[in-house]
């Protein structure tokens, strides 16, 4: 299996499918093709909740701010998956995830024939070749080279103080509900109270329909962080954040 994912929108993962139908018969899976336009940090945290539940497999991830300049291609070998991938750290948290430790390889290419499309002409043609030769011989490919000088990327750490937190704003998904870095185990004991969000006491919940429409809440999602939402609204138009910015949590 080959996966794709981009910040790309469409058409252009079309062409990417091609030129790998192409050069293999591997299966291709889409995880998302609409990161956030440029985001390298949200399509890495969006890779950490989609790609660990995948068999093993060749993940070719494509968002990409550098492209056309000297930054480097790699390919990072996690177990039995392998991320084809810009050297810009979005493969590097994920990989993790997948496996106890990483290699990083950078991948040698030729001149592409477009400086704005290494999607099509660099990296998808390096997923279906490290498909076709296995995961488990990246290493012995003649366009790889081992390195340990590669761009690493790791999310920040919430701050836990006596009585609360301080963190930031990771992401914020397609339903405004805020996914923030402070972790979800604060809450245990929490749930049907409150909590402060930056001075405003708001109630703690499971689930985002235990209140009333437009009302605010904070709960723990899926990812296991806290997470600021509203019942059939967007959280960040109702706590007024978005990606980057702080957030305080008083118990």
């Amino acid at each position: 299996m080959i996966t794709l994912a981009s910040d790309f929108g469409t058409p252009y993962p079309a062409a990417m499918r091609g030129v790998i139908c192409t050069r293999t018969d591997a299966r291709i899976e889409d995880i998302a093709h609409d990161f956030p336009r440029q985001d390298v940090r949200a399509a890495a945290f969006w890779l950490t909740q989609t790609l660990p539940y995948f068999p093993p497999a060749v993940h070719c991830v494509v968002v990409d701010p550098g492209v056309g300049t000297d930054r480097d291609a790699v390919v990072v070998r996690a177990g039995t998956h392998a991320l084809v991938a810009p050297d810009n750290g979005v493969a590097l948290p994920v990989a993790r995830e997948l496996a106890d430790s990483v290699e990083v390889f950078t991948w040698a290419y030729d001149d592409p024939a477009s400086s704005t499309f290494h999607g099509r002409d660099v990296f998808a043609p390096a997923a279906a070749a490290v498909h076709e030769a296995g995961v488990d011989v990246v290493s012995e490919l003649d366009r790889t080279t081992p390195t340990d000088d590669y761009v690493d990327l790791q999310f920040p750490t919430a701050e836990l103080v006596d009585g609360g937190a301080r963190g930031e704003v990771l992401v914020v998904d397609g339903f405004g509900n805020v996914v923030t870095n402070i972790p979800g185990s604060i809450l245990e004991s929490r749930f049907g109270g409150t909590v402060t969000v930056d001075g405003d006491p708001i109630p703690v919940r499971r689930a985002y329909a235990a209140l009333d429409p437009g009302d605010r809440l904070v709960t723990v999602g899926s990812h296991g962080n806290v997470e600021l939402a509203v019942t059939q609204g967007r959280g960040d138009d109702a706590f007024g954040v978005g990606v980057g910015d702080p957030v305080s949590l008083a118990l």
